[in-house]
């Protein structure tokens, strides 16, 4: 499984591997109980992970750095219910992160697919297209 083919689905919680797309929606593998569903794009909202991006008090990052990071700090992931604990962390994680953008349910979005992406061994990196550009 690769990188470039993870995508969140409003709707729904978790990561999906998207399998293929169709005009009018997409075949998603869901990573958490590995179920294979068609979704409709009339419903839900696709976002590749590769392009998701997160505010700074400097020039926007992609999520990419924001994972780098991550698995650079010594320091351990905290738990997804503890709000005050998970800003802590990303303060000293990523002390530049724009906090009063970045809302504190979008930093346990990260802790969590941090955790997913861990669990299944996917590398995290930007696609060669994507770096070039």
């Amino acid at each position: 499984m690769e990188y470039n083919k993870l995508i969140s689905i409003t709707g729904f919680s978790g990561l999906f591997e998207l399998l293929s797309s169709k005009n009018d929606g997409a075949v998603v593998k869901s990573l958490e109980d590995q179920s294979t569903k068609f979704v409709s794009s009339r419903l839900h909202q696709f976002s590749h992970l590769e392009s998701i991006e997160i505010y700074t008090t400097d020039e926007n990052v992609n999520l990419v750095d924001i994972f780098h990071a991550m698995k650079n700090a010594a320091k351990e992931l905290p738990s997804e219910k503890d709000d005050k604990a998970i800003k802590d962390y990303f303060k000293e994680v990523y002390p530049t992160m724009d906090f009063e953008r970045v809302y504190t349910s979008d930093m346990k979005k990260m802790v969590k697919w941090y955790h997913v992406i861990n669990k299944h061994g996917i590398e995290v990196k930007l696609t060669n297209s994507e770096n070039e550009s």
